[in-house]
């Protein structure tokens, strides 16, 4: 029985060894460069650009082991993992490519010869699919497809019609498209699965599709045959491995039992038995899966956060953390402690496994911590809403679930499977309203142009490194996303114009794309003010202003002023990525960057705020190498050489050509590169010398997310207006001191101590006129079965003193009912409501009755049993509020 491991590699040589094909190492699972996707989610993602033809594939045949994720977004099936024998979020997908090269016959036969002649399946057991056809869009039934498989040996009894929805893949509502051919293996006792083709059972169960690029999709979708046809495929690593090792699970293969192996020592749960039914062993496979996919997330520059795909991070943990806890009664973090076993068994295979485990591990338990400091909580909340679903047809409120998720982190998807598994439902409706209600989501993407219609012109930019005007021709413009390659602009129009060279830099690599102006010799005056890539072609975002502007036309093209100041912006963030390792140490990776004229930004791995020292450091150490004056160079050369540099520094996922181009500072030369000098692959455009820059200082920093920093900075003219500003502030405070610079921090550290003391002194004073005002209030309580209702707006007063008030009615009134108010100079409100022990005992809870009081001054709060606090944003409804709790309270104690 072959292992993984060897399957894998089988696969690799099958194609790359026998049948020419070039390995390309799998992609980043974190598509970096495709905004589009959350993540890597098939095999062909990183090839997408060569079927769109926007990019000249450097091969023409590919193969190789694809990471893959499939949670969040069109692709998810996070919701089946745990619940069956072959669904995952992570999984490997083998995949072989044809650019334009071989088609249908070739791959039909080298996938029958891989899986009959080399990995010895029973053919008998192999069915395959065909598409059958869609008349009304003018495609034809794949008979083509059907005789290759009979030529190979494949009875007409195993060659199946498949629908649209099965056997037709598209890329997009345009662009290319195709029918594909899959394999099926059939696991019944008696062979009898034909029946069971394509409908949804691990019986038979699909394990390689084939798919065929042959048309392009069209806006009135209708199809126009290619001019070259590609092949892409994809095998579920997984499934074939549970093939050749006769098992009837993907779990139950060496895929899986390390992990388990792990999970059982961390944990002390008795061992895996691998039954459906068992929420024991839904739980292995669930913390299996999604440790697998964290592990592989994260490494490759994923975070967890509350939007996109770091929200599918964070709920794919929260998922894993959730079965820890309910089926193994696991109260402290353990996930990370499986990290470990996954790279050491998956590390030959993925390399980049190896590069920090450790920092991985160090995310999933910082995750894991505050996770679990509410979801004891949070299970028993949802037993209560489960209870009550129990009485409402078996449905939890959209109320509960949207409860659950804001105050104690389980996300709707964790609460929707709880219930599944108590079998309920979720009102999912109900908590979509909620959650758009309480939250405003932003977008702030630009649109990423894509499926153009028509041919785009490859665009001549090698002058873009040196932005002086040149003289150019117009090819033509996208308009409405269609090129056009004849007739005449008129003025007012906004386009895409194509020009047949130009000295424009497009947005790439953090660099933002150049504006400025075309000009032709008849007076039109095309106005940029963006400059994209699309493949080879260069596209000049911008409008007409005046004159009319034909295809063919001869233009100058000028590269605005401000050019040079994203030059020294882009050469100082190199300086910066380089001070920010020496400062902070190695673990500093990059994580984004943005350049533009005004500014630099740059995010980095790191777990903590910069001190001041810090900052100064990495100042110091830019500053040095501006006044040093070292030159700044840039080569092009072949990118496994370029990986060879010592110390060269590269985005890890980041997609680069081969050749790649480097940027060296501080040497002129590939031979003259040292360990401690700025070397990073970089197409953008950079100044001769590190003295151009004149002048480097940050001027702000901040988290992006859990182990991301940001850092902004600014060079040139905007280094020295800041420094200018900040010394006028210092003046400034010298004078109102009358002392000098020198002396400012022992000036301020007394003023700071003078304010401390006055503000003791005022605290005082308001603790007292709190206390005569809360007394007041207790006195003239009114009782109710023999509980004081104690409400009452108070001053203006520090939350903590509030508090303190409260206690001391608490201790001095057996029984009371206490909700307190007041109004903040702001013009918000907070409140807060606290309960004495016997009312607890009543099933009476504060956070019940804060919440309507909090609706009434525009807020929402909660907290635990016996006090919760809530902040509203308007304070002319305090006594409105006030009135509330008195009802509230009337009627809460007369039940």
């Amino acid at each position: 029985m072959p292992t993984s491991t060897e399957i894998r590699q089988q696969f690799i040589d099958f194609f790359c060894q026998k049948h020419g094909h070039t390995f390309v190492p799998s992609s980043s699972v974190v598509p970096l460069d495709d905004p589009t996707l959350l993540f890597a989610n098939a095999g062909m993602n990183q090839f997408k650009p060569y079927f769109l033809g926007t990019e000249k594939p450097p091969y023409k045949r590919a193969a190789n082991t694809q990471k893959c994720i499939r949670a969040g977004g069109k692709h998810n099936d996070l919701d089946d993992v745990g619940k069956d024998t072959y669904h995952h979020t992570f999984f490997e997908m083998l995949g072989n490519w044809s650019f334009g090269d071989y088609f249908k016959k070739e791959a039909i036969a080298w996938a029958w010869e891989l899986l009959t002649d080399v990995w010895k399946m029973d053919k008998s057991r192999l069915h395959v699919t065909v598409f059958e056809g869609d008349p009304a869009n003018g495609i034809p039934r794949d008979d083509e497809a059907a005789d290759y498989w009979r030529a190979v040996g494949v009875p007409d009894a195993h060659i199946h019609l498949g629908n649209k929805k099965d056997n037709f893949w598209e890329m997009g509502n345009t662009g290319p498209c195709g029918p594909c051919t899959e394999i099926h293996y059939d696991h019944t006792p008696d062979k009898s699965g034909g029946p069971l083709v394509n409908k949804g059972t691990d019986q038979v169960i699909e394990i390689w599709n084939n798919v065929f690029i042959q048309f392009n999709r069209n806006a009135d979708q209708s199809l126009t045959p290619l001019p070259a046809k590609h092949v892409d495929t994809g095998m579920g690593f997984e499934r074939v491995t549970k093939v050749l090792q006769g098992k009837s699970s993907n779990y139950d293969t060496d895929v899986f039992t390390p992990i388990f192996e792990a999970i059982q020592s961390v944990t002390g749960a008795p061992a895996y038995t691998g039954k459906l039914e068992d929420l024991k062993d839904t739980a292995y496979r669930v913390i299996a899966d999604h440790i697998r996919m964290l592990t592989f997330a994260l490494t490759d520059g994923g975070v967890p956060s509350n939007v996109g795909r770091g929200y599918v991070i964070r709920s794919v943990l929260r998922r894993a953390e959730r079965y820890g806890w309910q089926q193994f009664g696991l109260k402290e973090p353990f996930l990370y402690k499986l990290v470990p076993t996954v790279v050491e068994h998956m590390g030959a295979a993925f390399p980049e496994l190896k590069r920090d485990p450790k920092k991985v591990q160090d995310v999933i338990r910082d995750e894991e911590k505050s996770f679990l400091r509410t979801l004891g909580r949070g299970i028993k909340l949802f037993a209560e809403a489960a209870d009550r679903a129990r009485k409402n047809n078996g449905v939890v409120s959209g109320k509960d679930a949207f409860d659950l998720h804001t105050t104690h982190g389980l996300f709707i998807d964790i609460t929707t499977q709880m219930a599944l598994e108590a079998g309920l439902t979720v009102d999912r409706a109900d908590y979509e309203r909620r959650w758009v209600i309480f939250t405003t989501p932003t977008n702030n993407a630009r649109p990423v142009v894509s499926a153009i219609k028509g041919d785009l012109p490859k665009t001549d930019d090698s002058p873009k490194y040196q932005p002086t005007p040149i003289d150019a021709t117009v090819v033509g413009w996208v308009k409405d996303n269609t090129v056009t390659r004849e007739g005449t602009l008129a003025a007012g129009e906004a386009v895409a114009l194509l020009l047949d060279r130009t000295n424009f830099y497009a947005e790439q690599g953090g660099q933002v794309g150049d504006a400025g102006m075309i000009r032709s010799p008849s007076g039109a005056d095309f106005v940029i003010e963006d400059t994209l890539r699309l493949g080879d072609a260069v596209l000049h975002i911008g409008r007409l202003e005046q004159g009319e502007l034909a295809v063919g036309e001869k233009v100058q093209a000028e590269v605005g002023a401000t050019r040079p100041d994203t030059m020294k912006n882009h050469t100082a963030t190199h300086l910066m990525n380089l001070a920010l390792r020496e400062v902070l140490g190695g673990h500093v990776e990059q994580k984004g960057s943005l350049v533009d004229a005004d500014k630099t930004r740059f995010d980095f791995s790191h777990d903590r705020p910069l001190t001041p020292d810090e900052i100064r450091a990495v100042e110091a150490r830019v500053n040095q190498a501006v006044a040093a004056d070292q030159p700044v160079a840039a080569i092009t050369m072949p990118l496994a050489e370029a990986k060879k540099l010592p110390g060269v520094r590269a985005v890890f996922g980041e997609k680069y050509p081969d050749p790649v181009r480097v940027v060296m500072v501080g040497a002129e030369t590939p031979a003259d590169v040292t360990a401690d000098l700025s070397v990073e692959f970089c197409g953008g455009t950079h100044v001769p010398r590190t003295g151009t820059i004149g002048y480097f200082k940050i001027v702000e920093q901040g988290g992006v997310a859990k182990g991301v920093r940001r850092v902004t900075a600014v060079t040139g003219r905007a280094a020295t207006e800041t420094v200018r500003k900040m010394t006028a502030v210092v003046d400034d405070l010298t004078a109102r001191f009358q002392c000098k610079v020198d002396d400012l921090p022992a000036r301020v550290d007394a003023l700071q101590e003078e304010i401390k003391k006055l503000q003791a002194q005022l605290k005082k004073g308001v603790a007292a006129d709190l206390s005569g005002t809360v007394d007041k209030l207790v006195d003239a309580a009114p009782e109710v079965n023999g509980v004081k209702l104690v409400v009452g707006q108070l001053p203006a007063a520090p939350v903590d003193q509030v508090r303190t008030q409260v206690d001391r009615v608490r201790q001095k009134v057996k029984s009371a009912f206490v909700v307190f108010g007041w109004a903040e100079d702001d013009g918000k409100a907070p409140l807060i409501v606290a309960l004495t022990s016997d009312l607890l005992a009543k099933g009476l809870k504060a956070g019940d009755v804060i919440k309507p009081l909090a609706e009434i001054v525009g807020g929402k709060g909660g907290g635990k049993p016996d006090l919760a606090q809530a902040g509203g944003k308007d304070a002319s409804k305090l006594p409105e509020a006030m009135a509330k709790a008195l009802e509230l309270g009337r009627e809460l104690l007369t039940k």
